[in-house]
């Protein structure tokens, strides 16, 4: 029997947002369709009912027709290695293929235009942006326009993804927006950045509701920003808040640091920022949730902030070390911000290796914090849903 973990990464399309998840199943061993089919039906409960879709890479599973014996979602994106569909040990699969109602993306490679010939209808074509540069998807997105729309895989670089969106790709997935643009680094916060780590610093000391209220009214946007966020879906409140003073008597200071946190994730002016701010706060939620059994809630408020807080040299366009030198945070939450060290290293190494594609390292890294495959698949679920109910 194999363990199969899921990694995560966004698609992000010509206007720097994100258009949907791509799912990538990792096993552990020699998995088999139905061990693929029991991960996935689990998650459905954790679902992205939402307005974003979710593509699903089998990996190194057998493309089989038990494969998509499972209640598929209507917004999940099947990919289908044009291979699977070439040949006479295909024919089960192409025709249940024919006659299943649900998304297909043509995974394209040398069979392509074999695959086509199936009859199998197509939503989607996706590209290995390593394997085929530029100017060569340039004309295989001509030739294939009639299976579906251009998307790509493995891009790795600002450069990459802007050269891709050039030749006509619609999206394209990877984490090429996570690194800081050196090239156009900020020298300092700007006005609204350094008023809401004052108003952070002013709750972090416990100091005065008077005080935090006269901070807050330097900047009326962050009063209302944070308040709709407290109020959002992603909170579940039973009632809404409707001042500061309101959010410190229902939240207390605590919590209210937590989503002050959030206030300055989403503050950026970055052009990749809608992408940003969803995978840090897809990090945030993820810290959180696999800390549960293992933390107290202030604990786990503080490896939320730290996942919040892990791009936000990327999102400010501030160095981490110039923007924490700023903040009045615990010593655990810097420690692995600064060095990935200390008691939150392990959680945030974690969140980080399951943004790639080393199955091997997110299972090794799971069992050091005695996480099931299935629990640990869940808990991304239920993070990436969390950030898909934020309004930035």
């Amino acid at each position: 029997m194999s363990d199969i973990y899921l990694s995560r990464q966004p698609l992000v399309n010509h206007q720097s947002r994100v258009m949907a998840i791509r799912l990538s199943l990792h096993a552990v061993g020699k998995p088999t369709a139905r061990e693929a089919v029991n991960t996935l039906t689990p998650l459905l409960e954790n679902w992205l009912y939402g307005k974003r879709m979710v593509f699903i890479d089998y990996g190194s599973m057998p493309c089989c027709p038990d494969l998509f014996d499972w209640p598929i979602p209507e917004n999940a994106m099947m990919e289908i290695p044009s291979s699977a569909l070439i040949g006479p040990e295909s024919a089960a699969l192409v025709e249940q293929l024919k006659t299943l109602p649900i998304s297909l993306v043509l995974v394209y490679d040398d069979d392509a235009e074999k695959a086509a010939l199936t009859g199998i209808r197509f939503r989607f074509v996706n590209f290995d942006a390593k394997r085929y540069p530029p100017d060569q998807l340039k004309g295989l997105l001509i030739r294939t326009r009639d299976y579906g729309l251009g998307i790509a895989y493995n891009v790795y670089d600002a450069a990459s993804f802007q050269a891709c969106v050039d030749v006509g790709i619609n999206a394209a997935s990877s984490w090429f927006f996570k690194l800081p643009d050196k090239t156009k680094k900020a020298k300092a916060l700007n006005p609204a950045q350094a008023n809401i780590i004052r108003v952070l610093n002013l709750v972090r000391k416990n100091a005065d509701i008077k005080e935090i209220e006269e901070a807050l009214k330097q900047d009326v946007a962050i009063s209302y920003k944070l308040l709709r966020y407290i109020n959002s879906v992603g909170f579940g409140l039973s009632c809404e808040v409707q001042s500061f003073r309101h959010a410190v008597t229902i939240l207390g200071y605590e919590k209210l640091n937590k989503w002050l946190s959030l206030l300055l994730v989403t503050a950026s002016k970055a052009p990749m920022a809608q992408a940003l701010m969803h995978t840090a706060l897809t990090r945030a939620r993820l810290m959180e949730l696999l800390a549960t059994d293992l933390f107290d809630p202030q604990e786990q408020d503080n490896l939320f902030i730290t996942g919040a807080f892990s791009l936000l040299d990327a999102l400010l366009g501030v160095d981490m070390e110039q923007v924490l030198e700023t903040m009045t945070l615990p010593s655990p939450i810097c420690d692995a911000l600064l060095g990935l060290e200390g008691i939150y290293a392990p959680f945030l190494n974690l969140t980080k290796t399951s943004e790639g594609e080393d199955g091997q390292a997110i299972a090794e890294q799971a069992a050091m914090l005695g996480l099931t495959a299935q629990k640990f698949n869940i808990a991304q679920m239920q993070a990436l849903a969390f950030a898909d109910k934020m309004d930035f």
